[in-house]
């Protein structure tokens, strides 16, 4: 089986045959005191500088952490940093994974924006105290690696999902797949407006995953479609406007997604989901939502 997949050809697997991989147990969440627009590194960033509500962003990450923890994860929280106003998005400088032999291991990311690269350091900390063995990637050959932004684990399986063409570069997932021996299907990524895999990519559980189709190339689209049994395609005003798609269901049954995506919602009720509504307007400012506000964790 390769290791780094690029076209649809190379997928001559099904899920079954891939071995299984525990869902995460824990979550790990950054607290919002310093979070701001300061910088404009996304086109969602764009005109909201100095515009955030800190109140009111604290509210609504209090309200995602509580959703988290009602699901029956463990949370943990640490707190951000003075001048790391994007750090409460903790998707982003990692990638933790637990091997088939139940150790827990992670990559830490090269952030693409200069602003973003002091953030790492404290990430890693938090892992250095759980235990976890870190392995940081060949900084002379990998550009950039922005962590669970754009590598998403497959629920229940050993196979990582892989975003690529803003944040992260096509060369990371051939360290990232040696160093974890796990395959990786890599999509190419080609609208600035979903600059990270987790904002036009949900996976809901082993067989069905929520996308914004326009968001990817023809061929990635064709890799998605040819392993995933269940592709479910969100409205595109909510999916532009509302990150629809950086949802996330880590129970395989409760997805927690932005209030106001009806028809999005509504689609996923029909599939027997249970939607957990939740407001996280201030962080949308930012590019970012549910998913990019949270690290699930072994």
């Amino acid at each position: 089986m390769p290791k780094v997949i690029t076209t649809r050809k190379e997928i001559n697997f099904s899920l079954n045959d891939l071995p299984a991989m525990p869902l995460p147990t824990q979550v790990l969440m950054v607290r919002p005191n310093h979070f701001s627009v300061d910088y404009v590194i996304n086109p969602h960033m764009e005109g909201n500088i100095g515009k955030v509500d800190k109140a009111k962003a604290m509210q609504q990450w209090d309200a995602v952490k509580d959703a988290f923890a009602s699901t029956g994860l463990r949370v943990h929280t640490i707190d951000d940093q003075p001048g790391m106003p994007d750090m409460v998005f903790c998707a982003n400088q990692s990638l933790p994974y637990k091997n088939p032999h139940g150790d827990r291991e992670v990559v830490m990311s090269i952030m693409h924006s200069e602003h973003r690269k002091p953030e790492v350091p404290y990430i890693e900390q938090w892992y250095l105290s759980q235990g976890y063995t870190v392995h940081h990637p060949g900084y002379k050959v990998i550009r950039d690696f922005e962590g669970m932004g754009d590598a998403i684990w497959h629920p229940g399986r050993l196979l990582l999902w892989g975003g690529y063409g803003f944040r992260s570069s096509i060369e990371a997932y051939e360290f990232v797949s040696a160093k974890f021996g796990v395959p990786i299907i890599v999509l190419k990524l080609v609208s600035d407006s979903f600059y990270h895999l987790d904002t036009c990519f949900c996976m809901l559980n082993e067989n069905s995953v929520l996308i914004y189709p326009d968001a990817f190339s023809k061929k990635s689209l064709e890799m998605i479609r040819q392993l995933i049994p269940n592709v479910l395609e969100a409205d595109a005003e909510e999916a532009e406007k509302l990150f629809a798609c950086n949802a996330t269901c880590p129970d395989g049954k409760h997805v927690l997604i932005q209030k106001g995506c009806v028809k999005t919602s509504q689609m996923l009720r029909d599939q027997g989901f249970t939607i957990v509504e939740l407001e996280t307007e201030e962080f949308l400012k930012s590019g970012g939502s549910v998913f990019c506000m949270k690290m699930l964790t072994w």
